[in-house]
């Protein structure tokens, strides 16, 4: 009975998810007003003479958690990921599926400790969801740049100015590329300096191969050089940069998919002896020291892949 319940309440967090998901304003809107508050100046101070009003309570926790730039990082790895949504929305859901977790592993285990754990679990799914979001449109967006500063060369050979590459650039690269540029378009377009439109994009696709474009364009923008041939031997630095971390990740794949394996193979064989033989594996789920030994375990496997995680990561 307990599981049919989880059950329902997790299907009815699922359709709360969605109807909130598709019934969000415009995502046309939600771009202008981003473009419009990226493109503040810093010194620009708003003076509210307004009366004060009381706080509400349920505004006080945001609140706090703005100040402690936690949903500030939130907003901006949704930006990051191409995700236009209110950052309400998006805690919204996170609490959702947190509580939704708590029920499915208290119906399941009737163990408090796994409960919380698989409500967290299911807490850092949206969460995961953005990241997962981030790095594909972060890496789909250094593939294309190499092609974009070889347009953007041409069209300065040509004769052109730097906004009219940019316009050709968008005009060929579709997303991220060509919508990151779009709106660096639009924000010159309402008064933003070019250096200063190019830094927020930056905020926005935070790669070292960006910020050389943008050191370039500030430096030939205060002193003046050939910005042409800064951005053609850019390109190639880009590309250079690409090859060096195609070689890093083959020579480390050996090494990452062994730690895989290795993390994964007590799942593996759990499961395994759950098919063949469901005995051995119910002790652990139903016995009180085996449970403690359950917790070790996935504790332990948990450190192992966040080690030989740290130790595979490479600067450079």
């Amino acid at each position: 009975m307990d599981f049919f319940f989880a059950t329902g309440v997790f299907a009815l967090v699922f359709i709360g998810a969605l109807v909130v998901m598709t019934a969000r304003g415009g995502e046309s809107d939600q771009k202008q007003n981003l473009i419009r508050r990226m493109a503040r100046p810093d010194e620009e101070v708003d003076v509210d003479i307004t009366r004060k009003t009381r706080v509400r309570e349920s505004g006080q926790l945001l609140a706090i958690l703005w100040k402690l730039n936690l949903l500030r990082k939130l907003e901006e790895n949704m930006w990051q990921a191409g995700i236009y949504m209110r950052v309400s929305e998006m805690m919204l859901i996170i609490v959702l599926m947190f509580f939704a977790g708590l029920f499915l592993g208290q119906a399941v285990w009737h163990d408090l400790i796994f409960a919380a754990a698989c409500g967290v679990a299911f807490g850092l799914m949206p969460v995961m969801y953005i990241r997962f979001r981030r790095l594909r449109r972060m890496k789909a967006f250094i593939q294309q740049l190499p092609f974009a500063l070889d347009l953007m060369k041409s069209s300065l050979e040509a004769g052109h100015s730097l906004n009219r590459g940019l316009q050709v650039v968008v005009q060929e690269f579709g997303d991220p590329l060509g919508s990151e540029f779009r709106t660096v378009l639009e924000q010159t377009r309402i008064g933003l300096p070019l250096p200063r439109a190019l830094e927020d994009m930056l905020k926005r696709v935070p790669e070292d191969d960006l910020r050389l474009l943008v050191v370039a364009v500030k430096v030939q923008t205060d002193v003046g050089s050939s910005l042409a041939g800064i951005v053609g031997r850019l390109a190639e630095i880009v590309r250079t940069r690409q090859r060096l971390r195609l070689q890093i990740k083959a020579l480390t794949a050996q090494s990452r998919m062994g730690g895989m394996i290795v993390g994964s193979l007590p799942i593996v064989v759990l499961g395994a002896f759950s098919l063949v033989q469901p005995g051995y594996a119910a002790v652990l789920f139903h016995d009180p020291t085996g449970l403690k030994i359950l917790k070790t375990a996935i504790v332990l496997d948990a450190l192992a892949f966040i080690t030989i995680r740290r130790l595979l990561k490479l600067k450079y």
